[in-house]
């Protein structure tokens, strides 16, 4: 019966609260016991002395010798029991005779004198001592005790809660295979935790599943696109020099390089890329990405350092940013290399809010920019098969700044 290493906000309140209305309980019941034991105790001494006052004043009227344990006005006598016999009334009274409990009963006689009986209720204050300290502690071993197992069931559950928001995690993370798989789902006694993980189990399955005919459509018309194109590409090769020409084949182009980067995208989605691992110096990298992008990018080398990557998939991802910020940017854009963090920056008005928050989402682009939302999209599934992190934000001063930072 171990608590989990991190207990949640659940757990807590939950023993604080069991221990709250288990403190009461035994608050409530313990003084019910007490007061109706102290009652009975106390009546029945009472009524002992009441029984042996009115003895002790037939005796005293009848002028016999009076008993040990009777006499008049007795210096242990408590002063305001005095005072009720002297105004003429009877009464008892707890208090203390040579250092032990006694009930005191008093009544007057002549001369505004008091006439007191003295009872022994010692035995009578040890029951009562003796059950307020079983009271006590049958209470803290009940509390425990119930504090014990009421922990043990709220564990239970808020470990079964601890699963089910781990995979979800792990959901969110993009391991769509992952399930809770509670064995309550399958056995027909259905909780709410189960309920909980069956609807998120069933979640992840539908998500898996539309991704999956996501990723197939992607990659079958990439796939379809490719046979007519190259013959398209051939045709338009043929075509006599002019505008008209060279229009069709930027167009036919510019739909290769869409279809290109389809396949690349549904390539990505498979997970199943490997990597063909070298040292490569970043400044070497960064220099040669930005020869070949053909474009006024100015390379700012803090520190080189050597990595273990794969330097196509590293320079594509880096020519993809490149690429962006020229297309949707302003200059002047610098590639810094910092160690292994490589930034690209541009001068523009910024990545859109919902990339910044969500990042790149293929087919969107916003406030009337060119392009299919693929160049950052297949740079950020490269940066994941290399094992680095691709982040994007916008600086404070303006423009767009996309951080790559490898292992």
């Amino acid at each position: 019966m171990r608590l989990p290493r991190r207990s949640g906000t659940l757990a807590v309140k939950s023993a604080v609260f069991i221990t709250v209305m288990c403190c009461a309980l035994a608050a409530l019941l313990g003084v019910l016991v007490h007061v109706s034991v102290t009652n009975q105790t106390v009546g029945e001494a009472r009524d002992l002395a009441l029984s042996r006052l009115r003895d002790a004043t037939a005796a005293y009227e009848a002028g016999d010798t009076l008993r040990w344990d009777a006499g008049v006005d007795p210096p242990d006598l408590p002063g305001s029991l005095r005072a009720l016999a002297v105004a003429g009334d009877r009464g008892t009274m707890v208090g203390e005779h040579r250092g032990r409990p006694t009930m005191w009963a008093a009544g007057p006689v002549d001369g505004n004198r008091a006439l007191a009986v003295e009872v022994d209720y010692s035995q009578g204050a040890r029951t009562i001592a003796g059950l307020d300290r079983a009271i006590l502690w049958s209470s803290g071993l009940a509390i425990t005790a119930t504090l014990l197992v009421g922990a043990f069931a709220v564990t239970r559950v808020t470990r079964r809660l601890h699963t089910t928001a781990r995979v979800a995690r792990r959901i969110s993370a993009g391991d769509l295979d992952a399930r809770v798989d509670d064995p309550r789902t399958k056995d027909g006694s259905q909780d709410e935790v189960a309920a909980v993980a069956a609807a998120l189990d069933s979640m992840a399955a539908s998500l898996q599943g539309k991704l999956l005919s996501e990723q197939r459509f992607t990659a079958d018309v990439a796939h379809e696109l490719r046979t007519p194109l190259t013959g398209l590409h051939a045709a338009a090769e043929l075509l006599p020099p002019g505008r008209p020409t060279e229009l069709v084949r930027d167009r036919v182009g510019a739909l290769r390089t869409l279809t290109e980067d389809l396949l690349e995208i549904s390539r990505l989605d498979t997970g199943r890329e490997t990597v063909e691992l070298d040292t490569e110096r970043l400044a070497a990298v960064a220099e040669r990405v930005v020869r070949a992008s053909g474009t006024d990018t100015e390379v700012v080398v803090v520190r080189d350092v050597a990595v273990e990557t794969d330097r196509r998939r590293l320079e594509r991802v880096l020519g993809n940013l490149v690429a962006n910020a020229h297309r949707h940017g302003r200059g002047p854009v610098s590639l810094t290399v910092d160690g292994p963090v490589v930034t690209v920056r541009d001068h523009g008005d910024g990545f859109p809010e919902y990339l910044v928050e969500h990042g790149p989402q293929r087919f969107r682009t916003e406030g009337g920019a060119r392009g299919h939302g693929l160049g950052l999209t297949i740079a950020v599934g490269q940066a994941e098969v290399l094992g680095a992190r691709l982040s994007f934000s916008n600086a404070v001063d303006g423009g767009a700044v996309a951080t790559l930072v490898l292992p």
